[in-house]
């Protein structure tokens, strides 16, 4: 996070990396519950975020925190906060 100034409250997500083949980059895996519209039953759905790493710390299963920042490619607009667990 140095270097940036922030405006306001920044937009942090957990989850699961699931892949670390790219080159400072990393996919992180969330999961978040959703209420069916007809029946209210909470499902759980899942996105995959491209996230920035710039040490290559994060690995395949770490549980991370990744935080919203401006586009730094075409798919990738979050970057690596914290490794919370390895």
């Amino acid at each position: 996070m140095s270097n940036e100034t922030t405006r306001g409250r920044l937009n942090t997500l957990t989850g699961e990396v699931v892949g670390d083949k790219m080159d400072k980059t990393i996919s992180v895996q969330i999961f978040r519950l959703v209420k069916h519209k007809k029946y209210g039953k909470y499902i759980r759905r899942s996105s995959v975020f491209k996230a920035h790493d710039e040490q290559n710390k994060a690995k395949v299963g770490d549980k991370v925190v990744i935080y919203e920042s401006r586009p730094l490619s075409k798919t990738k607009r979050w970057k690596l906060m914290e490794v919370l667990e390895k």
